[in-house]
């Protein structure tokens, strides 16, 4: 299992000291968030700036966004904004990608579509974009939502045959695991009522691994745990054991400087 972690705020220039922290305390990935207006009196910076800032202070550790919502963004922006990334980082961006939440002003007050159905065709035309123009070679789209004549992308990204994509999967929506498994990784949802537990793991694996090969496929876990490194490594056991390939410290609720502590004390590993 590899070991990421969230930072969810403060300013600039701390953020970006706490992700050279992470990667000197011996984290495997470093994340941010991607929102544009989350309440008025919330400070939110743009990921994609955020993420070359991380990824010129850094050298080793995993980078990307939980998640990014595409159907807000127009796909052959993203394509060119990842590719680039992926350059300056030197293949270390990986693409995190879901739905996205609405309560982010973002969508719905500035005319975006927030319906479900539209949101998901979107996004699955998105991800077929950003495949196609990874490639390097005239590429064309005619979709629902998005069109256009052949035309070619380059540079190609360092990763290939493409940027990894991780994908939110709603267990156990059917389409929604579908879109997952075409991927390169999941980052499990629960629906219905279901637990998250490291039971939904081996369900979620069970399903995915009966349409496509395992081998490579991330399975990626959200959550807290303590400083202290065995209750830590105690409470991520049995994810491991279920199959989950990254645990991502997720702590939304607290200030900066206890993420940052939480950093310090490093990854929790088994």
């Amino acid at each position: 299992m590899r070991y990421g972690v969230i930072i969810t705020g403060g300013a600039v220039h701390e953020q970006v000291a706490m992700a050279r922290l992470a990667e000197e305390r011996g984290w495997d990935g470093v994340f941010t968030w991607d929102g544009i207006h989350v309440g008025d009196a919330m400070e939110v910076h743009d990921p994609w700036v955020l993420m070359a800032a991380f990824a010129s202070a850094t050298e080793r550790v995993r980078l990307g966004a939980v998640v990014q919502p595409l159907a807000r963004r127009r796909p052959w922006k993203v394509a060119r904004e990842a590719v680039t990334l992926d350059h300056v980082s030197d293949g270390r961006l990986v693409l995190c990608v879901g739905l996205g939440a609405t309560d982010d002003s973002g969508f719905g007050r500035v005319g975006e579509p927030t319906d479900r159905r539209t949101r998901a065709e979107k996004l699955d035309e998105a991800l077929e974009i950003l495949t196609g123009l990874s490639t390097g070679e005239p590429f064309g789209y005619e979709g629902r939502h998005y069109h256009f004549p052949p035309m070619a992308f380059r540079p190609t990204p360092v990763q290939r045959p493409r940027i990894p994509v991780w994908v939110v999967g709603g267990w156990p929506s059917q389409r929604s695991m579908a879109r997952a498994a075409r991927y390169d990784g999941v980052l499990p949802t629960p629906l219905r009522g279901r637990e998250y537990d490291p039971a939904l793991i081996e369900e979620v694996r069970a399903w995915i691994g009966e349409r496509r090969s395992l081998d490579g496929y991330d399975v990626v876990i959200e959550g807290t745990t303590p400083a202290d490194p065995r209750e830590a490594a105690a409470q991520v056991a049995p994810w491991e054991e279920a199959g989950a390939t990254w645990w991502i410290e997720s702590d939304w609720e607290s200030p900066p400087e206890q993420v940052r502590r939480r950093i310090e004390a490093g990854p929790p590993r088994v």
